[in-house]
């Protein structure tokens, strides 16, 4: 695709059953997903001209929508199937699928149970998240001021546009920083995640230990990563992490969709040295999603 942005490109988006020209994708400006963030979305990637763990992500799309009080109408297999779709009409063997769902503008206001629940599906060419350098020698984090909040007062299951916002500040300020991503604590103070990917900690006794998600996302990668260490016989630890606790860590790594497995280097005060687990990992993971080697070496 050509474009200098994601507004400006060719190819074709599905949008609502039907493939549009990608320019021609749009949603008027008084809709209530803009307004009111009623909106959720997936990230997906294609590897080798298979979406990983499709239908995973199409059930928690669903998930998502239910938790937001809406219905998505169309099937699980429609949406498989358009994801599919909208990856072979732009050419795309290799790449990231954006499913959103969102309240339409039949209805301006808080409450708006008459608008239209629309659907549309993008792909493109995108490459690691982080740079190759960064991703082999391990990312620099910042603490965000910002918290996960406690399950009380958020859908925080739903990958919902709405609990995004507080990612976005939270990573513009470490990028400013210097930083490339951040690191959120939730509101009881516990190490939660970063602003788009969930992390692990190598700790002294040899296991990996990762925060209970009860407050954020139980990443599709984060579940995957944590088969493919028990595979190897690493066990894993799943609770409440806090952050003076990331002194004893030896290694960390973040795990996401868009991140996939990234060793991280620093951590605010913290400071980890990427070793054979992220290796492991990395190349578990690079291995189970169908990369070749000449990919994720790059």
């Amino acid at each position: 695709m050509s474009g200098p942005n994601f507004a400006d490109r060719d190819g074709k988006i599905w949008y609502n059953g039907a493939l549009v020209e990608w320019r021609d994708a749009k949603v008027h400006v008084l809709t209530h997903g803009l307004h009111y963030a009623s909106s959720v979305f997936e990230g997906e990637r294609m590897y080798s001209g298979t979406i990983f763990k499709l239908r995973e992500h199409t059930e928690r799309l669903f998930y998502s929508a239910h938790e937001l009080g809406f219905e998505i109408p169309y099937s699980a297999d429609e949406i498989d199937a358009a994801c599919n779709q909208v990856c072979e009409v732009n050419g795309i063997t290799d790449g990231y699928i954006r499913p959103v769902a969102w309240r339409g503008s039949e209805m301006m206001g808080v409450s708006a149970q008459s608008n239209k629940i629309n659907l549309a599906i993008a792909a493109w060419e995108w490459p690691s998240y982080f740079s190759p350098e960064a991703r082999m020698n391990g990312i620099r984090l910042q603490i965000s001021k910002w918290k996960r909040p406690s399950p009380e007062t958020e859908p925080v299951h739903a990958k919902a546009a709405g609990l995004y916002m507080i990612c976005t500040l939270s990573k513009h300020t470490a990028e400013a920083a210097g930083y490339q991503d951040s690191l959120m604590l939730d509101w009881r103070g516990q190490v939660a995640e970063a602003t788009g990917a969930n992390i692990f900690f190598v700790m002294p006794d040899g296991k990996l230990h990762t925060p209970k998600p009860d407050c954020f996302l139980d990443g599709i990668t984060r579940r995957t990563v944590i088969e493919l260490a028990k595979k190897r016989g690493i066990d894993v630890v799943e609770r409440a992490i806090m952050p003076e606790e990331m002194a004893d860590a030896s290694e960390c790594f973040l795990t996401g969709t868009a991140a996939e497995v990234t060793p991280v280097s620093e951590i605010g005060e913290y400071t980890f040295t990427p070793g054979e687990i992220c290796r492991q990992m990395m190349e578990d993971y690079d291995r189970i999603v169908g990369k070749t080697k000449a990919d994720a070496a790059a």
